[in-house]
């Protein structure tokens, strides 16, 4: 039976170059969630003529959702002929933005050289296609299959995916007994399995001064300051401490094996002329003013040999030295975001499985990672209480985000066999012992 599956992806490689280039023709950028609902319908209309039942869920009132960007997910289920277990596969169908030095057209989806180039070719369209096409080709070999098969495009995976997953999981969408085993086909190369992810912490850090004149700014107090001299405890006393904390977690790329800290971004004072770059921008001069608020977005990324609450007394512990110490400063601190680290067990069964195909596929073991950002297992795993899930996806990992994104084809059919063989020692497990 596997034979006969692994003909029929490769005689479908036409149809999933063709379909991987109509997702990412669709720009599905977020921020701010464009052309999620086409996009959704694209696959749900696919899914649909395929024989799957498929809805529609809107994530209403969560962040960024509006009738201009609803947040619109599709989910897809195939029933098959017995009862049985249910394997899901999960791709959130959002990009980042397109960002400089590209060669091709972002969302051109040009084949080139065995490669599909465009944003969200490698994170994670790619994948979510290769996905697509093992479980139409499972079905269509094995129509007499147990449990069922659910294919997913889920939104705002990039910003935390709110919007997506973890609304779907708070709605029992992924859950027992409905779902048991998932698949996330994120870019960590076909030969890996990915296991979980470090944590994260996203905080927001204000500080605070008088608003003055520019040429006196000793009747102030600058806002900008004050977080500049956060700036430097940090370089000073937290930086040298992150380098300093390793983990045991199998993280990829090297870097990732310690804690780290972006600052991911900084606003102070007033928006500089030409900012926003868009043709209506004012593009005068500045007035003359002292800042009276500065604002940070910190990413704190942590191991699994750390505590949440330590990782934040690390950083307050800083701000309240300066409150102390330095005169007029004072600040508040946010809470935007925070997932524990999440480590799927090696014995699995969708770990199993998993490495069963590769070895059939690739013919060699693959290497167990964790990923160096979280993704939507984090809901899976917290709101669904669903521990059996892995990603593991066609894409290079250190392509994702990046000027000419791409995505191999060879790559996309080798682990779309993978996948199908995931697939059938998943909801027949006697059957391939």
């Amino acid at each position: 039976m596997q034979d006969a599956v692994d003909r029929r992806i490769d005689g479908s490689r036409d149809e999933l170059v063709t379909l991987t280039q109509a997702l990412v023709r669709i720009p599905t950028i977020n921020p701010p969630g464009d052309a999620y609902t086409p996009c959704a319908q694209l696959i749900g209309d696919r899914l649909k003529r395929f024989g799957f039942d498929v809805d529609y869920v809107r994530a209403h009132d969560t962040p960024g959702d509006s009738d201009r960007y609803p947040r619109t997910n599709v989910i897809a289920r195939f029933e098959g002929k017995r009862p049985g277990k249910t394997i899901h596969f999960n791709s959130h169908i959002d990009v980042v933005e397109v960002g400089s030095g590209w060669t091709f057209d972002p969302f051109g989806g040009e084949a080139c050289d065995g490669k599909i180039y465009g944003r969200g070719t490698c994170d994670m369209k790619g994948g979510l296609a290769a996905s697509i096409i093992a479980a139409e080709c499972y079905i269509a070999e094995r129509p007499d299959f147990s449990g069922a098969i659910e294919i997913s495009g889920t939104v705002d995976e990039e910003s935390g995916g709110f919007g997506g997953v973890a609304h779907l999981a708070s709605k029992g969408l992924f859950s027992k007994p409905r779902v048991d085993h998932v698949i996330i086909p994120e870019p960590l190369n076909k030969d890996r399995i990915c296991l979980g992810h470090r944590g994260v912490w996203w905080a927001q850090i204000e500080t605070f001064g008088v608003q003055a004149h520019g040429s006196m700014p000793f009747l102030g107090d600058c806002a900008i300051r004050h977080m500049g001299a956060v700036l430097n405890a940090f370089e000073a006393d937290l930086y040298p401490q992150l380098a300093a904390k390793r983990t045991n977690m199998p993280v990829v790329p090297e870097g990732a094996k310690q804690s780290t800290l972006n600052i991911n971004s900084i606003h102070g004072g007033e928006n500089e002329p030409g900012s926003s770059g868009k043709p209506d921008d004012y593009d005068g001069l500045p007035s003359p003013n002292v800042p009276d608020s500065c604002s940070m977005i910190i990413d704190r990324r942590f191991l699994i040999e750390e505590d949440l609450a330590t990782v934040k007394r690390e950083v307050t512990g800083i701000l309240d030295a300066l409150k102390a110490d330095r005169e007029q400063f004072d600040y508040t601190i946010k809470d935007i975001m925070e997932v524990l680290p999440t480590m799927t067990e090696r014995d699995a069964p969708v770990v199993k499985a998993v490495r069963d195909g590769i070895r059939d596929v690739l013919g060699q073991e693959p290497d167990y990672v964790i990923s160096p950002g979280t993704y939507d297992q984090k809901h899976i795993a917290r709101i669904g209480h669903l521990h059996d899930c892995i990603a593991y996806g066609p894409g290079i990992l250190d392509l994702a985000h990046m000027a000419d994104e791409y995505v191999g084809i060879d790559d996309m059919i080798q682990s779309a066999k993978v996948m199908a063989r995931a697939i059938e020692r998943l909801l027949h497990p006697a059957a391939t012992c």
